[in-house]
């Protein structure tokens, strides 16, 4: 339909690498896009796929990506995203699991698909490379009983075997997409064509109710892995719309050079991507004159006392935007209209920041893979949602299921609860997998695991994951996830992991200090030495625990919330060590086991004799 209405419109853009460089975005136009797709369709029906066939998809954001996905939809495929984050074990894993018969992989993906330890690639019959193949891989592939085809070629197979497209009905399979648990392998959510579109179809009724409408030349920058649900209904409601998508070149260290060059009006992102900024703007002030930061924090208490009166956030002070707030929204491009925050809590200090000084509506989100994307959306402008996950959305139904042995009732005030969701926008069950589908529907509500609330205005402001709710020896209940939201924030620390136990009355946490902000600290102390070294020393233990206490107070944490006590690691929690999953959540039993001596010794060291 976008082909028919917009077909010159510019669909997918990409930044080639030119001259050792990455050069400006270059675009295809819907229709050009469209002409690939049915060649790819002509060229999957002569390699031998039937509807209802897997085929799968490895490899970053690119415009091959969503050709190879969109001809799954018009030939009644099943699409199986394998994440680009993923290692050859999940793969491998995947491969078999959902019995994947063609891959389309990008050219550097290609190594980990033919290496010996994934053994599943033997099933395959076509691969299909998003650039070109090396003579090397080709050879590989043939020896490993695969057909393998430079992204030309395949094109070209299709131009010489033009065939029909097969279109699905709302029933069918579109995908199957595998989510990484905190323990044990992935299990695969199957999400039909009518979840999909009706997903699509109720963000056109969600977005009905606002003055600020979305446009053909509206831009969203793509980083968020296409293996994910929401970077992935984003960019089809964009195609419903006929708007632009161009992706990131592949480095998220260099994010900004493609919002500069992009300008997009839509940015999407995780909490941390948004922490990141509010850190650069915050240390950008602190290299300001301090009547300039005086002047900054003035205008900042200006505008957000008037949108706290209800303004809108362009109306609540042009001047403070024209002063100060402008040099904010240049540094996102220039464009930006709407940013969106999903994935996990993004902290009220943060959120607050960035809807006064990126002038644009920021609103954050919630949902799963299994509810198709989100289940509750903030309203732009509405400053009584901050810090909350907003009202349910016009396609879903959700309510608050008692959890007696955490002490949590809808019937508490405010209402607390598991979240559950039942509606149209859910999946069908867990592929292959029945005992865990029965276990998590439930008479058609989907347990999320997630532990909510319902504020009196109506809003859903998530606590924490169920087990990941704790309770400490004072009889106290903790949110870690909460905690680590909010001490996250503190500049110095580039990622935290909170422990309690049940049998003890205080909270310690392994830090990861941010490199840059430690030698800082550390020259600015008289401290020399290598990064490692600098973690060993008790004085900055000291002073992290001492941004901890003031992140706590901030936020207003009781006093069994605040950090006792702190480990310090130089290195970031990996794959490698098994302490993140590929969505970077993390897998808090294995940073229990890796970390347990120097727990034990924190311990006995906070409480001398108490075991």
């Amino acid at each position: 339909m976008s082909v028919q209405k917009y077909p010159g419109n510019r669909m997918l853009g990409w930044r080639p690498f030119v001259d050792g460089k990455f050069g400006p975005y270059v675009w295809k136009t819907y229709k050009e896009v469209y002409e690939e797709v049915l060649q790819i369709v002509s060229a999957l029906r002569a390699s031998g796929a039937e509807p209802g066939c897997r085929v799968g998809i490895y490899g970053a954001n690119c415009p091959q990506w969503v050709e190879a996905m969109e001809a799954c939809n018009a030939l009644s495929l099943i699409c199986v995203p394998l994440y680009d984050t993923l290692g050859p074990g999940a793969v491998n894993f995947i491969l078999d699991h959902a019995e994947i018969d063609f891959v389309f992989v990008q050219d550097k993906k290609v190594k980990e698909l033919l290496s010996p330890d994934c053994r599943s690639a033997q099933r395959l019959r076509v691969m299909v490379c998003f650039t070109s193949l090396t003579a090397e891989q080709k050879e590989m592939a043939v020896q490993t009983g695969i057909k393998p085809y430079s992204w030309d070629e395949f094109l070209h197979l299709g131009k010489v075997n033009e065939m029909e497209i097969l279109p699905p009905q709302p029933f069918n399979i579109c995908t199957i997409m595998y989510t990484s648990g905190t323990s044990g392998d992935p299990k695969g959510v199957v999400l039909t064509h009518e979840t999909i579109a009706t997903f699509v179809s109720g963000v056109d009724l969600f977005l009905d109710q606002f003055e600020d409408k979305m446009t053909v030349d509206d831009v969203y920058l793509s980083f968020l892995p296409l293996a994910h649900i929401l970077d992935r209904v984003i960019e089809e409601y964009f195609f419903r719309r006929g708007a632009s998508v161009g992706y990131y070149h592949g480095d998220l260290n260099a994010l900004r050079d493609d919002l500069m060059e992009l300008k997009p009006t839509l940015l999407a992102g995780v909490p941390r991507v948004f922490e990141k900024i509010h850190e650069g703007i915050k240390k950008a002030l602190e290299e300001l004159r301090p009547l300039r930061r005086r002047i900054f924090d003035a205008l900042y208490k200006y505008k957000l006392a008037w949108m706290n009166m209800g303004y809108k956030q362009r109306e609540a002070s042009p001047l403070a935007d024209l002063l100060a707030f402008r040099k904010v929204k240049a540094r996102l491009g220039g464009r930006l209209r709407l940013v969106i925050s999903g994935g996990a809590p993004l902290s009220t200090e943060v959120e607050e920041f960035l809807r006064v000084t990126c002038c644009a509506f920021l609103v954050q989100g919630y949902g799963l893979t299994e509810t198709c994307g989100p289940t509750t959306v903030c309203f732009p402008d509405e400053m009584c949602m901050v810090g909350t996950a907003g009202p349910v959305s016009v396609y879903s139904e959700l309510r608050l299921e008692e959890v007696p042995e955490m002490g949590y009732s809808p019937l508490d005030d405010p209402p607390c609860g598991e979240v559950c969701v039942r509606g149209k926008t859910l999946f069908s069950g867990y592929y292959k997998n029945p005992d865990l589908t029965r276990e998590s529907i439930i008479d058609g509500w989907f347990h999320t695991g997630d532990i909510g609330q319902i504020l009196p205005n109506g809003v859903v402001k998530i606590i924490d994951r169920k087990k990941n709710l704790i309770k400490i020896s004072q009889g106290e209940y903790v949110a870690l996830e909460y905690l680590e939201n909010v001490y996250c924030v503190a500049p110095i620390i580039e990622d935290i992991w909170v422990y309690g136990d049940s049998l003890k009355s205080m909270l310690v946490a392994v830090v990861v200090p941010c490199e840059e902000d430690t030698k800082k600290w550390a020259y600015s102390n008289g401290h020399a030495g290598s990064f490692l070294e600098l973690c060993s020393l008790v004085q900055l233990q000291n002073y992290i625990l001492s941004e901890l206490k003031n992140a706590a107070e901030r936020n207003k944490l009781r006093g069994f919330e605040h950090i006792k006590g702190v480990i310090l690691d130089p290195r970031p929690f990996d794959m490698e060590r098994d302490l993140v999953t590929a969505t970077l959540k993390k897998k808090r039993n294995k940073l229990l086991i890796y970390y347990q001596v120097e727990i034990d010794q924190l311990y006995e060291k906070l409480a001398p004799g108490r075991r």
